[in-house]
C-alpha cells in the first residue's frame, strides 16, 4: 500500500513538472525530459509531452522530413564535408548568440509583463507558449494560473531542478540550467518551501481549477484516508495481539508452576515408595525369620511328643500346655500377616499414584507383593495329605511328582519331621561338599541341589543353593554349562514365574561382569533358555537389558552368545514396542569386528529379527542407508574432482568390513523380499491363472500387468527404484582393489536371479544395467512412476562413462548375465566388446577404455564358470587378422594366467601365447614375452617350463636388443616362484650372453643390458643355486659383466662384487675386486693397473677354497636378499592350486 501512495505522488510530482515547464516556456527542458522519461519506461507522463512536441503547427513537417533524409556521409566525401560542417558550425553558433540574446529580450519582456499586469492572464511570449494554450482550451480545460512572482518562480524553478536530479532526469537537468540563465539553481532561496511543498503548493495554488487535476487531488485524499484507515486497523490488530501474548504467557506460568508441583509430588511419591519397599523388605526378612522359629518350635514339640511314652493322665496334662503354645504361635504369624498386609495396601497405593514409576521397577515390586502373599499362605504349618506310602517291598514311593514349593510333603508329624530336617541337613552340608568332589563329577550333585533349592523353605538359604548352582564350577566348558543350564531350567519349570525372577535371574545379573568369559557366557545363556519362565514384561525390560550389556563385552565369544541368545529371546516378546532397540543392537552385533559374531547375527538373529518385528522394509533401507554412508566418508582416491579417481573412494578396514557385512546381510534376506514381493502383489489371481505360474511366480504375464501401472506394488519398485539403484551407486565408490565387495554385490544379483527367476533378470534387472552402462535397453517393461529414476543413472559425462566400464560392467557381465541360463547371451555381450571392427566407431570406444574393459575381465577372471567363455572369446582374438586384436588378446591373458589351474594353462593358455609369440608382427612378438614371464611365475610345471625354454630360445635366437632384454627382465621376476630347471635355464642364457662379444657401441644399449643381467644375477644368487653351477656360471658372469665396468651401475657394481666375493671366496676375490674397481677408475691404460686375474685361475682359488663348496649367509648377504626381495612380485599359487570361484 504504501508503496503504491509512493508511486501516486511520484506521477504527481513529474506531472507538476511537465505543466510548469510548458507554462513557463522550457522547451530545451521539456524536451529533454520527454526522451529521459521513455527510456525510463514511464510512457505515461510521456503522453503529454509526446502530444505536444508531435504537433505539426509547431515543429513543422518539411523541417522533420529534412532531418531524416539526413544521410551518414560516405568515407570518401568526409575530406569535403569537413569544410561545409565547419562553416555551417560557425554559422550555427551565430545563430545560437542570436537566439540566446532573443531569449534574453523575451524574458525582460515577459518579467516587465508580470509585474505590471497582474490582473491578466499569463501569456506564453512565443507562438510555441499560444500553440500550447490553444490545445488546452480546445481540450475544454480553462486555467486561471494568476501571475507568479518573482521569488515562487525562483523556488520553483530551484525545486524543478531537484526534482529532477532526484529523479535521475540528469541530462534533463543540465539543459534546464541552460535555460534558467538569469538564475543560479544550486542556491536555494531563503524560503521555508522544499521540493515537494513548492511543486503541491504550485498544483494547489495555480492549477487547482483544471479537471486533471482536481480529480488527482481527490484520488490522492481518497488514497490518503483508506491509508489511515488501515494504520488505524493495524494499530487495532497490534494491540489485541499484545493482550493475546499477555494472557499466553500468563497461561504458561501457571502451567510451568503447576508442572513443578506435580514434578514434586511425583518425586516425593517415588522417595514413599521406596521407603515402603524397603520396609516390606525388612519385614519380609522377620516374616522368615519368624516362619523358620516357629517351623523349628513346631519340629521340637512333635519330636519331644515322639520321644517319650505318654500315659493318659499326663497327655491330659500337657494337652492345655500344647494348645496353649499353639494359640500363642498363631496370634504371632497373624500379627506379622497384619502387619505385612497394611504395608502392601500402602505400596500399592503409592504405586498407583506415582505417574513416572518405571516399568522394571513396578516388576519387582509386584513379585515382592505376590512372593510375599505365596509366604504367608505357604502351608508350612498346616498338615497335608500323605504322598508319601511304604509299599509291599518296604520301599518308599512318591505319590505326587511335583516340585512346587507348595506342595512339600507333609503328611503328618511323624512323616514330615524328617523330610524337613533331611532337607535342612542337606542344605547346610552342600555349599561344604562341593568344593571338594572333583571337577568332572561335580554334575552328580546337581539333582541334590536342585531339591534342596527347590524344598528349602528359607529364601536367604535358597539364595545361596543357587548362587552354588551357577558356581559349581569356575570355568565352564560348553558341554558343563549346557548341563548347567538344563538344570536351571528345570528348576524354572518347577518354582514357577515368581522365584525364577526373583531367586534365577539375579544370579545372571551379579556375574554379568565377572572376569571370567566362561561365566559370562553362562549369563548370556540362560537369558535365551529362561526367558519362557518368567512373566511377558520381565523378558522385553530386565532380560534384554542384560543382553544389551553383554553385546558391550570384550570377549567375541560372549557377545556371539548374545547374538544367538537375543535370537532365542525375540519370540517371546509380549509385543515390538522395542523393535527399534532390538534394530540397533542387531546393526551393532552385524558390524562386530569378531567373523564369530557376524556369522550367527547373519544366520540366526536378522531371520528371527525378521519374523519378530515383521518390519523387512526399514530393516533393507537402513542397511542401503548405511552401506552408502559408509562409503561416501570414505576420502576419495584422488582430489582432482574431474579424474575418475575424485569419485573412487579409499575404504578404511572398519569401513570395508562393514560394507561387507551388510551386503552379505541383503543377500541373507533375499527370500525374505522375495516372500514378501509375492504377499503383496496385487494381481494374485492373474498370476495364479497363468500358464507359466507353475514355473515361476514372475512369469511374463504377471510382468506385463506390472509394467501396465494399474496397481501400485511397493515392494517391487522397491528393488527397482531403491534397492538395484543404490548398489550401482555403492559399486560407483569402488576401486579395483574392493573386487571382493563387488564380488559381494555379484552374489547378491545372482541371489536375486535364483529367488525370483530368468524372466525376472532379463526383463527387469538387464535393462537397469544397460542404461546404467549407457547402452540400449527397453524401459517399456516398468511402470511410467519409475522411468525417471531408472533414466537417471545413464552416464552423462566422459567421467561417468569410465566409472560404468570400470564399476557397473563388471556387475552386469558377472551378476546379470553370469547366471548358468544367460551363459549364451553373456557370451554374445563380450563378444560384442571385445572383437570388433578396429575401424568402427565403437570400437574405437572401447580403445579408450581399453584399461577399464581389462580390469573388468580381470573381475570376471575371478570366477571358475566365466573361464570357459573368456578363453573361446580370446581364441577368436588370437586369430583376428587386426595386429590391436592380438596385442589386446595378449594383455586379456596376462590377466587370466593367475586364475587359472595347470590343465588349462598348458591347454589353453599356453598355445595362445605360442601362436602369437610366432607372429611375424614384431609388436605382437614381443608383447608375449611378458605374458610367458607371468606363466613362469605362477606354475612349475615340467611341461610348461619345456615349452617356455623352447619359446624364450626361439626369442634369443632373433638376436635383437629389445628381445633380450625382455626375456631376462620376465624371468627375472619369475625367478622366486620357478622351478630350479628354469633358474639354470636363466643362469646359462646369462653366461652365453656375457660370455659373448657385444656388439653394441651405444652406451645406452650397453648400460640397459648389464643392469637388466646384474637383476637377474642378484635374483638367483638369492636362490639356493646348486655349487657346480655357481662355479661354472654365476662366477664367470659376474666376471664377465665387471670387465665392462663403465656400462654398471655402482649400485649394481658393488653388489656383484659383494656376491663375487661370499661365491668365490678367499682373498683372490677381494683382489680381483680390487683391480676391476682400480681399472674402472683409470682404464686400461692408466699409470695404475691392478693385477689381473682370468677365469681359470678364479675358478681353480674357488675348488681349492673350502667356502665354495659351503657356502654360508653372511648377514650383507641377508640384507641384499631382502632388499631384492622387495621389487619382486608376491607369489601366486601352486601349480597344484585351483582358482576359487
Amino acid at each position: 500500500m504504501s508503496s503504491r501512495g509512493m508511486d501516486a505522488e511520484k506521477s504527481s510530482l513529474c506531472n507538476f513538472v511537465v505543466d510548469f515547464l510548458l507554462r513557463e516556456n522550457y522547451l530545451l527542458t521539456a524536451f529533454e525530459l520527454l526522451h529521459e522519461l521513455v527510456e525510463d519506461g514511464r510512457h505515461d507522463q510521456a503522453i503529454r509531452l509526446r502530444d505536444f512536441f508531435s504537433d505539426s503547427s509547431v515543429f513543422p513537417p518539411d523541417q522533420i522530413a529534412r532531418y531524416n533524409s539526413l544521410r551518414v556521409a560516405d568515407p570518401q566525401c568526409l575530406l569535403e564535408e569537413k569544410e561545409t560542417l565547419q562553416e555551417k558550425l560557425a554559422f550555427s553558433e551565430y545563430e545560437l548568440r542570436l537566439a540566446q540574446e532573443d531569449i534574453l529580450k523575451l524574458k525582460e519582456e515577459l518579467q516587465k509583463k508580470t509585474q505590471h499586469s497582474s490582473s491578466e492572464t499569463d501569456g506564453f511570449p512565443t507562438n510555441h507558449s499560444s500553440v500550447y494554450e490553444g490545445k488546452m482550451g480546445n481540450q475544454g480545460i480553462s486555467v486561471d494560473l494568476g501571475s507568479l512572482k518573482d521569488e515562487e518562480r525562483q523556488v520553483l524553478n530551484c525545486a524543478v531542478k531537484e526534482y529532477l536530479m532526484i529523479a535521475g532526469y540528469r541530462l534533463t537537468a543540465m539543459t534546464f540550467y541552460e535555460e534558467v540563465a538569469d538564475q543560479n539553481l544550486d542556491i536555494w532561496p531563503k524560503s521555508p518551501a522544499s521540493v515537494t511543498d513548492a511543486l503541491r503548493h504550485y498544483f494547489y495554488q495555480y492549477l487547482s481549477s483544471t479537471t486533471d487535476a482536481a480529480e488527482e487531488k481527490i484520488s490522492i485524499l481518497q488514497e490518503r484516508d483508506r491509508l489511515l484507515e488501515e494504520i488505524e486497523h493495524l494499530k487495532f490488530e497490534k494491540e489485541s495481539l499484545l493482550k493475546s501474548n499477555g494472557l499466553a504467557e500468563t497461561q504458561l506460568s501457571s502451567l510451568t508452576r503447576l508442572l513443578e508441583t506435580a514434578q514434586k509430588e511425583i518425586k516425593d511419591k517415588d522417595i514413599l515408595v521406596y521407603d515402603l519397599k524397603k520396609s516390606l523388605e525388612f519385614q519380609r526378612k522377620d516374616l522368615n525369620d519368624c516362619r523358620a522359629e516357629i517351623t523349628s518350635l513346631k519340629m521340637y514339640i512333635e519330636s519331644s511328643r515322639a520321644g517319650q511314652h505318654w500315659v493318659g493322665d499326663r497327655t491330659e496334662q500337657a494337652q492345655p500346655r500344647v494348645n496353649e503354645e499353639s494359640s500363642i504361635l498363631r496370634e504371632a504369624e497373624s500379627s506379622k500377616k497384619d502387619q505385612v498386609s497394611d504395608e502392601q495396601e500402602d505400596i500399592t497405593a503409592a504405586s498407583k499414584s506415582a505417574i513416572t514409576e518405571e516399568d522394571v521397577c513396578h516388576d519387582n515390586s509386584n513379585a515382592f507383593q505376590t512372593h510375599s502373599d505365596d509366604l504367608m499362605n505357604s502351608p508350612v504349618v498346616t498338615p497335608e495329605p500323605q504322598v508319601i506310602s511304604c509299599n509291599e517291598n518296604g520301599d518308599f514311593e512318591t505319590r505326587n511328582g511335583s516340585y512346587e514349593y507348595h506342595s512339600i510333603p507333609s503328611a503328618d508329624t511323624n512323616a514330615g519331621k524328617p523330610g524337613l530336617e533331611a532337607i535342612h541337613i542337606l542344605s547346610d552340608a552342600l555349599p561344604k561338599i562341593v568344593p571338594y568332589v572333583l571337577i568332572n563329577h561335580r554334575e552328580e550333585l546337581l539333582p541334590l541341589i536342585m531339591c534342596a533349592i527347590e524344598r528349602h523353605p528359607e529364601s536367604g538359604q535358597r539364595d545361596l543353593l543357587t548362587h552354588t548352582l551357577f558356581n559349581l564350577i569356575k570355568r565352564p566348558d560348553e558341554q558343563q554349562r549346557r548341563i548347567i543350564m538344563d538344570a536351571c531350567v528345570i528348576l524354572a519349570k518347577n518354582v514357577g514365574e515368581m522365584r525364577t525372577e526373583t531367586e534365577l535371574l539375579p544370579q545372571c545379573w551379579e556375574q554379568i561382569n565377572h572376569k571370567y568369559e566362561e561365566r559370562r557366557l553362562l549369563v548370556a545363556q540362560s537369558c535365551g533358555q529362561l526367558a519362557e519362565f518368567v512373566r511377558p514384561e520381565i523378558r522385553d525390560s530386565l532380560i534384554l537389558s542384560i543382553v544389551q550389556q553383554l553385546v558391550e563385552d570384550p570377549s567375541a565369544i560372549v557377545r556371539q552368545a548374545a547374538s544367538h541368545n537375543l535370537a532365542l529371546l525375540l519370540p517371546c516378546f509380549p509385543n515390538v514396542d522395542k523393535y527399534f532397540k532390538v534394530e540397533e543392537l542387531a546393526y551393532q552385533l552385524l558390524c562386530d569386528p569378531s567373523g564369530l559374531v557376524v556369522e550367527t547375527s547373519l544366520k540366526e538373529l536378522i531371520p528371527s529379527l525378521i519374523n519378530w518385528g515383521n518390519n523387512l522394509d526399514h530393516l533393507v533401507r537402513v542397511s542401503l542407508s548405511h552401506l552408502l554412508s559408509s562409503a561416501e566418508r570414505c576420502p576419495p582416491l584422488s582430489g582432482v574432482e574431474i579424474s575418475v579417481e575424485s569419485h573412487l573412494r579409499f575404504l578404511g578396514e572398519r569401513e570395508r568390513w562393514n560394507i561387507e557385512v551388510l551386503l552379505r546381510m541383503l543377500t541373507e534376506v533375499i527370500p525374505f523380499i522375495y516372500a514378501e514381493a509375492v504377499k503383496t502383489c496385487p494381481f494374485v489371481d492373474e498370476a495364479l491363472a497363468s500358464p507359466q505360474a507353475g514355473k515361476s511366480f514372475f512369469s511374463p504375464p504377471l510382468l506385463d500387468m506390472y509394467a501396465r501401472g494399474h496397481a501400485d506394488w511397493p515392494s517391487l519398485d522397491w528393488l527397482h527404484a531403491e534397492c538395484v539403484p543404490d548398489l550401482i551407486r555403492l559399486s560407483c565408490f569402488l576401486p579395483t582393489r574392493e573386487d571382493h565387495l563387488r564380488a559381494h554385490i555379484r552374489k547378491f544379483l545372482l541371489g536375486l536371479a535364483d529367488s525370483f527367476g530368468d524372466e525376472y533378470v532379463i526383463r527387469m534387472l538387464l535393462p537397469i544395467f544397460l542404461e546404467a552402462v549407457g547402452d540400449n535397453a527397453d524401459l517399456t517393461v516398468f511402470p511410467k512412476r519409475l522411468l525417471p529414476r531408472i533414466k537417471g543413472l545413464q552416464p552423462k559425462t566422459a567421467v561417468s562413462e569410465r566409472l560404468a566400464v570400470l564399476c557397473i560392467l563388471p556387475l552386469l557381465l558377472g551378476g546379470v548375465l553370469g547366471t548358468p541360463n544367460r551363459h549364451e547371451q553373456f557370451a554374445q555381450y563380450l563378444r560384442k566388446l571385445l572383437v570388433q571392427n578396429p575401424d568402427d566407431a565403437s570400437s574405437r570406444s572401447l580403445y579408450h577404455h581399453s584399461t577399464d574393459l581389462y580390469d573388468c575381465i580381470r573381475f570376471l577372471s575371478m570366477f571358475n564358470e566365466q573361464h570357459t567363455v573368456i578363453l573361446n572369446i580370446l581364441w577368436e582374438m588370437v586369430v583376428s587378422t587386426s595386429t590391436n586384436m592380438k596385442i589386446s588378446a595378449v594383455n586379456l591373458l596376462k590377466i587370466l594366467v593367475p586364475y587359472v589351474d595347470v590343465k588349462v594353462a598348458s591347454g589353453h593358455i599356453l598355445p595362445a601365447l605360442v601362436t602369437l609369440g610366432s607372429d611375424q608382427n614384431i609388436d605382437v612378438k614381443y608383447a608375449t614375452i611378458d605374458a610367458f614371464g607371468i606363466v613362469a611365475q605362477h606354475f612349475k610345471s615340467d611341461a610348461i617350463v619345456e615349452k617356455m625354454r623352447i619359446q624364450m630360445d626361439a626369442f634369443l635366437e632373433d638376436g635383437s636388443h629389445e628381445a633380450t632384454i625382455a626375456v631376462v627382465r620376465a624371468l627375472c621376476l619369475a625367478v622366486p616362484h620357478t622351478s630350479e630347471k628354469l633358474q639354470d635355464y636363466l643362469l646359462s642364457k646369462i653366461f652365453q650372453l656375457t660370455n659373448a662379444p657385444t656388439k653394441a657401441d651405444n652406451l645406452m644399449r650397453r648400460c640397459e643390458r648389464a643392469n637388466a643381467f646384474c637383476e637377474a644375477l642378484r635374483a638367483l644368487d638369492a636362490t639356493d643355486l646348486p655349487g657346480t653351477s655357481t662355479k661354472e656360471m654365476l662366477v664367470p658372469a659376474i666376471q664377465n659383466l665387471l670387465k665392462d665396468g663403465e656400462a654398471l651401475d655402482p649400485a649394481h657394481k658393488e653388489a656383484l662384487e659383494v656376491i663375487l666375493r661370499e661365491r668365490s671366496g678367499g682373498a683372490l676375490s677381494m683382489a680381483m675386486g680390487i683391480a676391476s674397481s682400480v681399472g674402472s677408475l683409470f682404464g686400461d691404460g692408466g699409470l695404475l693397473v691392478g693385477k689381473k686375474l682370468d677365469a681359470g685361475e678364479i675358478q681353480e682359488s674357488s675348488a681349492t677354497s673350502p667356502a665354495a663348496s659351503v657356502q654360508e649367509d653372511t648377514r650383507f648377504r641377508r640384507i641384499m636378499r631382502g632388499n631384492f626381495g622387495d621389487m619382486l612380485r608376491p607369489r601366486g599359487k601352486a601349480a597344484d592350486e585351483s582358482p576359487q570361484g
